[in-house]
């Protein structure tokens, strides 16, 4: 349990210490965006990798235990985490990496954007949550919590990072949506237009989500269709 602890610990540190502070701007200034780009993947990579094999090798420590009762809504829930996930990727994003130019151009939200900003890290924070609760033992709480917190914390150090360099132009983005998903829609200060999306992006998360749930069994040893 040590070892997942240290190397969680190590990927929230790189990310909320550094990914989105000044500490990113000072080294970029230093290295260069390219380089520190490609060493801050390395890192995030080498993390990621330790997470999940002291994952595998921490021992089993029961806090409320699985709750099968959930598997519906956990299933349901996935199906949003994926269509947040896809469609934040299959969209350039004013908050994806290299999105400032976006904001240069006047780009405001679309699609999925319009509910948040930040859809991709939304999903990941969901599948994260789920994972946490239905698992219920002490190394998930560890590896699920941190990508949980990571994400969310996330999404408030890129609107952060954007408004220190764009100023007024990241306003002018950021008024037309919203990190929270839904709230802009209710404030009035946009509609949901999932018509945006094509096709072909919903056909990505449907196989996205049936093929994962296929795998899942034989890569993680349990079916989240049929337990």
């Amino acid at each position: 349990m040590t070892s997942l602890i240290l190397a969680a610990g190590f990927f929230l540190g790189i990310h909320l210490f550094v990914a989105g502070t000044a500490v990113r701007d000072r080294l970029i200034a230093r290295l260069g965006a390219g380089p520190y780009r490609g060493l801050f993947s390395l890192a995030s990579l080498a993390g990621l990798i330790w997470m999940g094999m002291a994952y595998n090798d921490a021992p089993m420590v029961v806090l409320w235990g699985k709750l099968g009762g959930l598997k519906p809504a956990a299933l349901a829930g996935m199906v949003i985490a994926f269509a947040f996930v896809v469609l934040g990727l299959t969209k350039p994003n004013p908050t994806g990496v290299g999105g400032e130019a976006l904001i240069a151009q006047a780009r405001g939200p679309v699609g999925i954007q319009r509910i948040t900003r930040h859809p991709f890290l939304w999903g990941v924070a969901l599948w994260a949550l789920i994972h946490l609760a239905v698992k219920g033992d002490l190394a998930s709480l560890v590896l699920f919590g941190s990508l949980l917190v990571l994400a969310l914390c996330g999404t408030v150090s890129i609107d952060r990072k954007r408004r220190r360099a764009l100023g007024a132009a990241w306003d002018g983005f950021a008024a037309q949506t919203s990190n929270l998903p839904f709230l802009a829609i209710a404030q009035g200060r946009g509609g949901l237009r999932l018509g945006e999306h094509k096709a072909w992006e919903w056909l990505v998360v449907a196989a996205a989500f049936l093929v994962t749930a296929a795998l899942h069994r034989t890569v993680f040893g349990v079916s989240p269709l049929l337990g």
